[in-house]
């Protein structure tokens, strides 16, 4: 069965607030990656952006807390709004695509299922009623 985690977004500062999270919770992190981990040609970041976080995870109980920094080429997260998604962690690619295609119908995609450079096949989108999904399966942790 796919397992859903709380992922939010923040304007720079999700490292400090996952030290803030991580003194409450108790626990590691499971994933620190920054934006100068991936960077690449087809990804170029940066260097204002190197250090900050493009994905931190924090598992507390069953569940995973998941986390980034939106670079600023992509504009500032408005706080006073929805500043999360919820992201769901499937158990195949097969229940990966079924969730990413039945959730995004109507919606806006805004990354397609894609095998990302961190290992993972992914998908992001916004469903029809606003709210915002990211799909992901990790064969190595699920296959």
């Amino acid at each position: 069965m796919a397992q859903i985690n709380p992922y939010i977004n923040f304007n720079g500062n999700a490292e400090e607030a996952f030290n803030f999270y991580k003194s409450v919770f108790g626990g590691e992190f499971t994933t620190v990656l920054r934006f100068k981990d991936l960077s690449s040609e087809e990804f170029p970041v940066d260097e204002n952006e190197a250090d900050k976080i493009m994905k931190i995870t924090l598992p507390i109980g069953k569940n995973v807390l998941i986390a980034n920094d939106i670079p600023e080429r992509m504009g500032k997260v408005n706080e006073n709004e929805n500043r999360s998604k919820i992201s769901i962690t499937a158990d195949s690619r097969v229940e990966a695509d079924k969730l990413f295609y039945g959730l995004s119908e109507g919606g806006s995609v805004e990354c397609p299922m894609v095998d990302g450079t961190w290992g993972n096949y992914f998908g992001m989108f916004r469903d029809k009623y606003g709210i915002e999904w990211t799909v992901d399966f990790n064969e190595k942790e699920n296959g």
